[in-house]
């Protein structure tokens, strides 16, 4: 039998079969609890969905080859994922995190340390050799973002893993590709051992499901997720992973447009005068570390404007974009992580961070990038942070120059 062929990731979105046996060009939906057995001694593949059912399956076979993973589980949430990991852990194991995280994520890892279920340990994990120094034979997990969110910072995967590995071959190297999205980086090839994202967001892409997914190349680390996914019955619906399936064909395509008109936007806040961070500005410190990792830079950005209430006012002075939490979603949305989705994390941690509380965060959808450009320029006149001369019938959104 000749070997199966390999496609773009662009026609494997799009290209799978389901083996229905009806050839149905949409996967079936088994919405269904339960399985019949044949009889006593013969219980078939599925019995029960907790521990599996056709459709999670078909969208599980779907992401490892996306995913470039041996195995995917599909899960209810993206903070699922993360509570699914954090139970391989035993009681006193130390694990090294970033000092620039989901506010979700450093919420769960702060919990189960103040517990005294971990010894969790925050670092810059931007700075490299800070991060090699602190890996030591004890060290049993140690959880990445790049970039973080929400300040961009970009982590030297690679470096990282390859050390943590070479120093404790146990070690556990988890990551969060959340805003990368299997379109633009591929973290198993750069030695990660778990990498997770919530499908909430890119993946699906519409925001009318919650889903998590976890993709690993190690037999052993598969085994044991899914001990702990069938044993807690996180396992992702199966209409929501229908749902999921059916989001990801149009992934690529949705990504390209919105890193299209995030580069626009970027370049736009730039030339108005503010502190923009986005990895996909050569100005950014380390754009050159992420280009070699990633294959693109994403539709994230934050921007700060030297004032907590400008920035309040610039945000509720919008109208496309939505106030709300969460990204990767097909229209754009704007927010105020100090108040929002960071807002566990409190303010003098976050003083001790450098997190600016006047960050505005944009999460760029795949409208018409002159509407939004317009739309923040709006805003920006409104809340006062620029103005404009008064002879000016228009405001040129493209040459802007403004004073703040």
């Amino acid at each position: 039998m000749a070997p199966k062929k390999s496609y773009s990731l662009e026609t494997e979105l799009v290209f799978s079969k389901s083996g229905d046996q009806y050839n149905a060009s949409v996967p079936p939906l088994y919405q269904s609890a339960t399985f019949k057995q044949d009889s006593l001694s013969n219980m078939g593949e599925y019995d029960y969905t907790r521990s599996g059912n056709p459709t999670r399956t078909h969208l599980q076979n779907h992401l490892a080859k996306i995913m470039k993973a041996k195995t995917t589980f599909a899960v209810s949430s993206g903070m699922g994922c993360l509570d699914v990991i954090t139970r391989l852990l035993k009681p006193g194991d130390e694990v090294i995190a970033g000092d620039d995280l989901y506010g979700g994520t450093n919420r769960l890892l702060t919990y189960l340390h103040k517990k005294g279920d971990i010894i969790a340990k925050h670092y810059d994990t931007t700075n490299t050799e800070l991060i090699k120094s602190k890996i030591n034979s004890k060290t049993r997990m140690i959880f990445l973002e790049s970039p973080t969110n929400p300040l961009i910072k970009v982590v030297d995967v690679k470096s990282i893993a390859h050390h943590a590995h070479q120093i404790n071959p146990d070690v556990i190297v988890v990551f969060d590709n959340t805003m990368m999205s299997p379109v633009l980086m591929t973290p198993l090839d750069l030695g990660v051992d778990i990498q997770y994202e919530s499908a909430t967001k890119y993946l699906n892409g519409h925001h009318d499901i919650m889903a998590g997914v976890l993709a690993t190349r190690s037999d052993k680390l598969a085994e044991q997720l899914y001990y702990v996914i069938n044993s807690t019955g996180c396992g992702l619906s199966p209409f929501d992973c229908w749902l999921l399936s059916r989001g990801l064909r149009t992934l690529a395509i949705r990504v390209e447009r919105q890193q299209q008109n995030c580069i626009k936007i970027a370049e736009f806040l730039k030339n108005v005068g503010f502190k923009v961070r986005y990895p996909g500005l050569k100005d950014h410190p380390q754009y050159e570390l992420h280009s070699s990792m990633c294959r693109g830079y994403g539709a994230v950005l934050s921007f700060e404007t030297g004032s907590v209430k400008l920035s309040e006012r610039i945000v509720e002075n919008t109208d496309i974009f939505g106030i709300a939490v969460s990204f990767g979603c097909v229209n754009s949305l704007i927010s105020m992580p100090c108040k929002m989705s960071h807002a566990s994390i409190d303010a003098k941690t976050r003083k001790e961070r450098d997190f600016p509380e006047d960050l505005i965060r944009l999460c760029i959808g795949i409208e018409n990038a002159d509407d939004l450009i317009d739309d923040l320029t709006k805003a920006l006149l409104r809340s006062g942070a620029v103005r404009v001369n008064e002879r000016d019938e228009l405001f040129n959104v493209i040459g802007l120059q403004p004073k703040l």
